[in-house]
């Protein structure tokens, strides 16, 4: 099993700044892409960004420009820096990672609790 745990959500002003942050535990797996998806009242979940163990990234095209994704795979992290936050941005972000265990040759996928954003204008 794999557990995502995350970190540095919050409430802050339009233009602001959040960094967050996702640590992955657990024993025998390796982690193949690894990302953020956010989930706004009302709407559904959607990709925020991910990136591949090699360091090819994906974004939404709303964040383009304002969100950076990276990751260190020795430490099986993940981060999101923000910047120059919106309104739209408000919701609850959910780290993701996919997953192989020993020679698996499947991909499993993980979810984190979920940490939320809050953007005020």
């Amino acid at each position: 099993q794999v557990q995502l745990v995350e970190s540095g959500g919050g409430l802050v002003q339009a233009g602001g700044s959040l960094r967050l942050v996702c640590y992955a535990s657990g024993t025998g797996f390796s982690i193949d892409r690894m990302g953020w998806y956010r989930q706004a009242p009302g709407k559904q979940r959607e990709l925020v960004a991910d990136i591949t163990t090699g360091g090819t990234t994906n974004y939404v095209d709303s964040v383009k420009g304002r969100f950076a994704v990276s990751r260190d795979n020795a430490k099986n992290t993940v981060y999101l820096q923000m910047d120059n936050l919106k309104p739209d941005d408000t919701g609850v972000y959910y780290c993701n990672a996919r997953v192989r265990f020993g020679d698996g040759i499947f991909l499993h996928m993980y979810w984190g609790q979920g940490t939320q954003v809050t953007v005020s204008s």
